[in-house]
């Protein structure tokens, strides 16, 4: 498949598993949920594998595997509150800004705008995001604040777009999961693959127009300037 980059006029990137290696915060807020209410943790690996649903499915994935999948609703409230806390009191104590991505956003800022597109709800986004230092250099952060708003779903991609003045398709998507690319194939953006995330095994390589390896590829691709046939 041949696609243009010259057609993108901004980029819009995933958060968890694409900015930011968040999975030992996520694990460390989730687990500090499940200890209040008396219930079992989890490891690093298993909480990664949850990763990119926001924390609502986050916290309904831990519960199924311990056999609660049918906990009532207010367990649940209680979990996502405790859960909010611990990420708001060291929303990145723990994991790290993607190697090259500092550079990424420093050579794009003023070429291109930059959004951030995530599951994540918008409060939660932020800090994360202001605790690594990108926060800066995003025009805007839009969050997964309501369930239909969230990837796959276009919603948060063509309100991005809207709001960036542009179409859809000159919208880039760069994200690590199917879910970045679904919601990026339903709104009709082009997409690129964070191959360095924690969902891009999972990721049909249909969706993809670019796979990057590592965040230099993006801006190597840009700077061609060219039509890129896909690996």
């Amino acid at each position: 498949m041949t696609t243009d980059l010259r057609r993108v006029r901004a980029i819009a990137f995933d958060l968890d598993g694409t900015l930011i290696d968040s999975a030992p915060d996520i694990q460390h807020a989730l687990n500090a949920a499940l200890k209040k209410a008396g219930l079992e943790r989890f490891d690093l690996d298993l909480v990664r594998s949850w990763i990119g649903d926001g924390p609502d499915m986050l916290i309904g994935r831990a519960l199924a595997h311990i056999g609660l999948e049918e906990a009532d609703h207010e367990l649940r409230v209680r979990l996502r509150r405790w859960f909010d806390v611990a990420t708001l009191a060291a929303p990145l104590s723990l994991g790290s800004v993607y190697p090259g991505i500092v550079a990424l956003v420093e050579a794009l800022r003023g070429r291109l705008p930059m959004v951030v597109v995530t599951n994540k709800p918008t409060p939660l986004a932020r800090a994360v995001l202001e605790a690594a230092g990108l926060l800066g250099f995003v025009e805007a952060v839009h969050g997964g604040d309501m369930p239909a708003q969230r990837k796959p779903a276009p919603d948060l991609l063509l309100a991005a777009a809207q709001r960036l003045g542009l179409h859809a398709p000159e919208l880039l998507m760069v994200g690590d999961s199917p879910l970045d690319l679904r919601a990026a194939q339903a709104a009709h953006c082009p997409a690129a693959l964070a191959a360095w995330g924690y969902g891009a095994h999972a990721v049909d390589a249909s969706l993809v127009s670019w796979r990057l390896h590592a965040p230099d590829e993006l801006l190597a691709l840009l700077s061609a300037d060219q039509k890129i046939t896909q690996d």
